[in-house]
């Protein structure tokens, strides 16, 4: 679902975008992967990502699994759902950008305890204020969009949040 707002938000921009989910176990919270490619020319491609430019990390214990980070280009992006500080990450690639932004929390703090955390509009900010793929104010139409009335301005209010808290280093 964030994907597909971040290609909202970059078509706005003028901007092309493609998604390509990858789904795993058929339950909520089971694995996903998605490729979300964004360029200024139109995208003929239609094959996953193999060397990705940046990684999106929404459950901090998959950091452990060296598998994650697999193909990241030298010099990437990681930006990962941790409390923990950009400069003590390791994650044994060479980075050009690190952001943290502690998604988990701050979903509790908007949504209340859930059993699973609702961290993509949160992350959708760090993509935000990390990269350059979308502006901040091109993701609100978006995600109201997606998700109308209340529930869709406490996720404006969450990827507020998520832009202002990450760390990037």
């Amino acid at each position: 679902m964030g994907a597909l707002m971040l290609a909202e938000a970059a078509f706005a921009e003028g901007k092309y975008a493609q998604k390509i989910p990858v789904y795993g176990g058929m339950r909520r919270g089971g694995d996903v992967t998605v490729f979300l490619r964004l360029d200024d020319k139109p995208i003929r491609r239609t094959s996953g990502i193999y060397e990705p430019d940046a990684l999106i990390i929404l459950d901090p214990t998959l950091i452990k699994h060296k598998k994650v980070t697999q193909g990241l280009k030298e010099g990437g992006t990681v930006i990962l759902n941790d409390p923990m500080k950009p400069k003590d990450l390791d994650i044994g690639v060479k980075l050009g950008n690190v952001a943290t932004i502690d998604a988990t929390t701050i979903s509790t703090e908007i949504f209340g305890v859930r059993a699973i955390p609702i961290v993509n509009t949160i992350l959708m900010g760090a993509i935000a204020k990390a990269t350059d793929w979308v502006k901040i104010d091109s993701l609100f139409e978006p995600i109201m969009h997606t998700f109308p009335g209340r529930i869709g301005e406490l996720n404006v209010e969450a990827c507020k949040k998520g832009y202002e808290a990450t760390e990037v280093a």
